[in-house]
């Protein structure tokens, strides 16, 4: 019978501590409740700081749990699963506002598009799907960056190159967008990754409340914002889209 790996058992008994109980623990604290050496707390805990499966508060020296895990979380929900449950009610989408219709997960620093519906008019288009888009300029990436933290530090790390004349580079102008998304719901990219285009894109959410995706309209800038202004009507039907597809994971009604 294959023996256990003692240092991977500690580590999961380390996370495992790190969820319950108070919110950060000192390594004391960790060392005592795990019967370790500090040295060899401290050991671990570095590694799993290194890995992103753990922080620690740089004025507390205190340790938490790390964006990594969330991440790790997400992708429990297979990108299928959030795909057939948004077919139908992207399908409606596209239909009743006349524009193209993507679907965006977080994945290597940006948004893959992981279904899109075409535009119903007929005209030529390219199918997008397996498409990457950045996170700080379009309207899918931006609602991943409010909402998802993991999202949210690679974006702050990332260089955030302009586009378009619009694109917000700035950190301070950049956080105060993302503020102002989360407190509104959805967010829009108006000819700022793309010259002539124009999106507004909400967030999905599983049933733990956890972003796990974005659902957004994309199309010409004088049809999705005529005379500078977003159509109202599309951002409530965006919204619902969005809200539609989180019920069917299970999400709250919100």
């Amino acid at each position: 019978m294959a023996k256990n790996i003692q240092s991977l058992e500690r580590a999961a008994a380390m996370l495992r501590l790190l969820a319950g109980g108070e919110r950060r623990l000192g390594l004391s604290d960790i060392s005592s409740s795990l019967g370790l050496a500090k040295g060899t707390a401290h050991g671990i805990l570095r590694t799993l700081q290194h890995e992103g499966f753990v922080e620690q508060d740089a004025a507390s020296g205190r340790y938490q749990l790390g964006a990594e895990l969330l991440r790790l979380g997400n992708s429990y929900l297979d990108v299928h699963e959030l795909r057939a449950r948004a077919l139908v009610w992207t399908d409606d989408l596209a239909r009743s506002s006349g524009e193209s219709v993507h679907l965006g997960v977080l994945h290597q620093h940006g948004v893959l598009i992981v279904h899109h519906v075409f535009r119903p008019d007929d005209s030529r288009q390219v199918l997008e799907v397996g498409a990457m888009q950045p996170l700080h300029s379009t309207a899918l990436g931006k609602v991943l960056s409010a909402y998802d933290p993991v999202a949210h530090s690679e974006v702050v790390e990332a260089e955030r190159r302009p586009f378009t004349p619009r694109t917000v580079t700035g950190e301070q102008e950049f956080e105060s967008l993302l503020d102002l998304i989360r407190a509104q719901g959805w967010a829009s990219d108006v000819e700022e990754t793309w010259e002539g285009v124009a999106a507004v894109a909400a967030p999905v959410h599983d049933r733990r409340g956890m972003p796990v995706g974005a659902v957004a309209v994309t199309g010409a800038v004088e049809r999705v914002s005529p005379g500078g202004d977003l159509r109202p009507e599309l951002i409530a039907a965006v919204r619902d889209c969005a809200r539609a597809v989180s019920r069917d994971l299970g999400a709250g009604r919100f």
